[in-house]
């Protein structure tokens, strides 16, 4: 056979395949060596590094919110501590009071009580930095003006105060309390305060059933200028009263865990909806 031309030998040097070669040139041409069987990568190939994907961001990341649980179960044990008078700007009110009860002796104390706790890991689950205004239900107090100051120091960016009513056995329904303005601090965050006192009463209503109130208010919201813990309050904040513990049916419901734990859920609704508007 005729020898080859220098010229010729030089491009079979470069592409192998040019030439009838076994494809050795490959890695040299820049492509990537076949496979050794099918689905299965040669032994020089690299595996690929998989990034680990960030933590999915949670609904509250980022917010703080002031959960009051009214009044404490310790309270009948000093009535000077709680009868002791306070300023809260349109008149000087007790400092706290014990609170009312179902007719079978189940505290608004102990309901508050457990209601906000359930409330506060619903919403720590959803991201959101949550303070309670008292820390058990065996102690007295605090007074209305300590509870509005803590919320004003956390510069909440909601406050809750969880309550039930005590009225006639007829009356039934629940409301939420909202401030007016008064010439005093909370005058700039009434605006708000309206807003998150309608997104509580929308979430409530419809993840408890419980009808507006009877007996108090205007389509279940009331606005009041003699609560300390409004009147006092720099953050946005209302109070709930959750429905009537002395009347029968709304009692039984809120002696229920597992209603306690709908109504926990409903307003852990209510103010991630106004904290995401």
């Amino acid at each position: 056979m005729r020898a080859l031309p220098a010229s010729v030998l030089a491009v079979c040097g470069l592409i192998a395949s040019a030439c009838g070669g076994t494809g050795s040139g490959d890695a040299a041409a820049g492509q990537a060596a076949p496979a050794t069987s099918a689905g299965q990568a040669s032994a020089s190939s690299a595996p690929a590094q998989q990034q680990q994907a960030p933590p999915e961001a949670k609904p509250l990341d980022g917010k703080v919110i002031v959960i009051d649980p009214g009044h404490n179960g310790g309270n009948y044990r000093n009535p000077k501590a709680i009868n002791r008078k306070v300023n809260v700007l349109t008149q000087w009110k007790a400092c706290d009071t014990t609170g009312t009860s179902t007719n079978n002796g189940y505290s608004e104390a102990a309901f508050t009580w457990d209601v906000s706790n359930r409330l506060v890991k619903i919403l720590e689950r959803r991201g959101a930095t949550v303070k309670l205004t008292r820390h058990d239900n065996d102690s007295v107090g605090p007074c209305i003006t300590q509870r509005a100051a803590i919320g004003n120091k956390a510069d909440a960016d909601a406050a809750l105060s969880v309550h039930a009513d005590g009225s006639a056995p007829a009356n039934h329904g629940f409301h939420v309390i909202m401030p007016k303005k008064i010439n005093g601090p909370v005058d700039k965050v009434v605006g708000a305060s309206s807003k998150l006192g309608i997104s509580i009463r929308d979430s409530y209503a419809k993840g408890t059933g419980l009808p507006y109130s009877t007996y108090i208010g205007r389509k279940a919201l009331d606005y009041r200028s003699d609560l300390g813990g409004l009147n006092l309050s720099t953050v946005p904040k209302v109070f709930l009263e959750s429905g009537n513990m002395r009347n029968a049916a709304e009692a039984a419901k809120f002696r229920d865990p597992k209603f306690r734990q709908k109504i926990a859920v409903a307003l852990a609704n209510g103010l991630q909806h106004y904290l995401e508007t």
